[in-house]
């Protein structure tokens, strides 16, 4: 592992370089056994990622560029430019996007990988076979698996998901 500490990005040149309607990460922390996942994340003017929840991560948001909204259900949570914002896990949100569209990062605990386990009813060691396959709760844009059964919208990047 390399401890070395060293400039990994310049959100300014990554956004600078989108283009006006590009939605999504934009860049995302990938550095080989990171403790932390980052992702800097654009959506362009009136763009929305729909109420979700995360189960598992607490998460923080930081506006880098634009504003918004983070609508909570109970408030309603301005963005502007320098902005923090704590997301605690198991908390219910929606974001929406301002006239200026709006750039965040999102920093939070590295998910861990997926396992499958064998289950008291189903030791591993009985008939087997393959498990459900879960391609439709893989993220199109960034590849995140989401824990939602039947997701809407990443909680990652914000893309919609395809109608099933």
């Amino acid at each position: 592992m390399n401890s070395t500490p060293r400039v990994l990005a310049a959100f300014d040149g990554l956004l600078a370089a989108a283009e006006p309607e590009q939605r999504g990460a934009l860049w995302q922390l990938a550095e080989q056994n990171r403790e932390l996942d980052a992702n800097l994340v654009r959506l362009p003017p009136g763009a929305e990622v729909g109420e979700h929840q995360e189960d598992v991560l607490d998460v923080l948001l930081v506006v880098v560029a634009g504003g918004g909204r983070i609508v909570t259900g109970a408030e309603v949570l301005e963005l502007a430019p320098a902005t923090a914002v704590w997301l605690p896990r198991t908390s219910r949100r929606a974001l929406d996007a301002g006239p200026d569209g709006l750039a965040y990062l999102t920093v939070h605990r590295r998910r861990p990988g997926l396992t499958v386990k064998a289950s008291v009813e189903a030791p591993a060691a009985s008939e087997g076979g393959e498990g459900p396959c879960m391609l439709d709760r893989v993220c199109p844009e960034c590849g995140r698996l989401s824990q939602d059964p039947v997701p809407v919208f990443c909680s990652r990047c914000g893309e919609r998901f395809p109608e099933r």
